[in-house]
C-alpha cells in the first residue's frame, strides 16, 4: 500500500514538475524582473499600476502569462512568449526583418500590447489582461533562448544535461542556472540590482529591436560552445552566470523604462 502511495505521489509531482520546465525564465527569473522594474518605477506609475493589479504585485504578475498556460483558453496566447530566427541577422538585417513582420510572436505583440494600453477607452479586463502580458513579454525576450533558432524551437530540442538530470538547453536558461544559486528572488534582485543612471538611461533608450538583437546574438553564441547531449554542471555556471544576471538586470530596468512612458 505505501509503494502505491508513493508511486501515485510520484506521478503527481512529475505532472506538476514537467510543465515548469517550458516557463520562460521559470519562476524565480520572472519575479526578480519584476521585482528590479519596481525599484524603478516613478511615484504616478506604481500608482496606475496598483490601480490595474489590485494586491498583486509586480513580480507576482510576472508569472501570470505561464500560470495560465493551464487554461486552454488562453492557449491562444502561447506564440506572444518568444520570436524563433531561421538565420544568423547583422543589426540592419534584424531590423529589415523586423520592419516587415507580421508573424504572431513576441515582437509584434510587443507592439500590440503598448498601442493597446496607450488608448483610454481600453476596457478594465483588457487593461489587465495586457498588463501582465507586457511585463511577461518585456522579461521574456531577454531569455536568450527566446530568441533562437526555428528548427529546435528555441533550444527546447537541443537536448542536453545539467548534472546528471535530462533537461534542454533552453530550460537551463529558463531555469537551472538561476535556481542553482539557491536565493529567493528578493534576494536575487537585491544582489544584481546594481547600474549606473548612463546604463540605465542607455538601456532604456534602446528600441525593441535592439533589445532582441542583444538575445539573440547571445543565443547564437551559446549554440557554438556546446553540441546536445553535452553534460552542463559547474563549469557551466561559472562562465554563464554574468550573462544570466545582465539579462535579468537589463530586463527589468527595460521593463521600468516602458511602464513608466506608459503610465508615469
Amino acid at each position: 500500500m505505501k509503494h502505491i502511495f508513493l508511486k501515485k505521489l510520484f506521478l503527481v509531482i512529475a505532472v506538476i514538475y514537467v510543465p515548469l520546465q517550458s516557463i520562460a525564465w521559470g519562476t524565480q527569473g520572472h519575479r526578480i524582473a519584476g521585482q528590479i522594474a519596481y525599484s524603478y518605477l516613478t511615484p504616478k506609475a506604481r500608482q496606475a499600476i496598483a490601480a490595474i493589479l489590485g494586491n498583486e504585485s509586480l513580480a507576482r504578475a510576472s508569472n501570470w502569462a505561464d500560470f495560465i498556460k493551464s487554461d486552454p483558453a488562453y492557449n491562444y496566447l502561447s506564440p506572444w512568449h518568444y520570436i524563433d530566427f531561421d538565420k544568423v541577422y547583422t543589426y540592419p538585417e534584424m531590423v529589415e526583418y523586423l520592419n516587415h513582420d507580421n508573424n504572431v510572436d513576441a515582437y509584434t505583440k510587443l507592439q500590440f500590447l503598448i498601442s493597446g494600453l496607450k488608448k483610454k477607452d481600453l476596457s478594465k479586463e483588457n487593461k489587465l489582461l495586457y498588463l501582465r502580458m507586457l511585463i511577461h513579454i518585456i522579461e521574456d525576450v531577454h531569455q536568450p533562448m527566446h530568441t533562437a533558432h526555428a528548427d529546435d524551437k528555441g533550444g527546447n530540442d537541443f537536448k542536453v544535461n545539467w548534472f546528471s538530470n535530462p533537461t534542454n538547453l533552453h530550460s537551463v536558461w529558463d531555469t537551472q542556472l538561476i535556481d542553482f544559486q539557491q536565493l529567493s528572488y528578493t534576494e536575487y534582485a537585491t544582489a544584481i540590482n546594481h547600474s549606473t543612471w548612463a546604463q540605465r538611461s542607455q538601456w532604456q533608450k534602446a528600441p525593441i529591436s535592439q533589445w532582441l538583437f542583444e538575445s539573440n546574438q547571445i543565443a547564437e553564441k551559446l549554440y557554438t560552445e556546446i553540441k546536445p547531449g553535452d553534460t552542463l554542471n559547474f563549469k557551466y555556471n561559472f562562465t554563464h552566470i554574468d550573462i544570466v544576471n545582465q539579462q535579468l538586470l537589463k530586463a527589468g530596468v527595460r521593463l521600468a523604462g516602458v511602464l513608466n512612458q506608459l503610465f508615469g
